[in-house]
């Protein structure tokens, strides 16, 4: 069942949308120095990933315990523009730069209700169904990743970041509480095989 898009202007304020953009560029930085130098194995992904299939040659991160608080304190607000009760499944957050390109997708079952958090950075619309949305930092927009395709065309500002916010029916039998995983924060190698 699919619902209708919402754009909530705000939902964080502009000092806490900062403070989350450039705890990103940090954490981004630390990843490419700590990669290049060889402290992580490129094949080790709880500190993050450079380039993860959808988008190349940018930073992100699966389920950093920072941007799980962020799902789990925005949980209410999102249920209450949907009037629904929702489970949180994981959160995942990616610094774009200059020529990334999201490819056209639909998201996996975990991703039932996805938001999408403008944490700042130069501005760059995402497309819903060929609907061009625009979001300030501090914005969100709540939408059906699963039934509906998404993209952002190629970037021509520096940087742009943005978490995703995903969420399923909490009286779904097959919600996939927390994506599989023991508890919110924990990386992508605790998810129940």
């Amino acid at each position: 069942m699919s619902f209708e898009n919402k754009l909530i202007k705000g939902v964080l304020k502009p000092d806490f949308a900062n403070f989350l953009y450039k705890y990103l560029l940090m954490r981004s930085n630390v990843f490419a120095k700590t990669l290049t130098d060889g402290w992580i194995p490129h094949n080790m992904t709880i500190y993050g990933t450079w380039g993860d299939g959808q988008v190349d040659n940018c930073f992100s991160v699966y389920a950093d315990p920072a941007f799980e608080v962020v799902l789990s304190d925005l949980k209410q607000v999102i249920e209450h523009h949907l009037n629904l009760e929702l489970v949180e499944t994981y959160s995942y957050a990616r610094l774009y730069q200059n020529g990334a390109e999201l490819k056209k997708h639909f998201d996996r079952s975990s991703c039932k209700y996805s938001a999408t958090l403008n944490l700042g950075g130069d501005p760059w619309p995402i497309y819903l169904a060929g609907t061009e949305v625009n979001l300030e930092p501090g914005d969100i927009l709540i939408y059906d990743g699963v039934n509906q395709e998404h993209w952002r065309n190629k970037f021509e500002g520096q940087f742009c970041g943005q978490v995703f916010l995903h969420y399923n029916d909490a009286k779904d039998p097959n919600a996939n509480a927390k994506d599989g995983r023991e508890f919110l924060g924990l990386p992508g190698v605790y998810k129940k095989r």
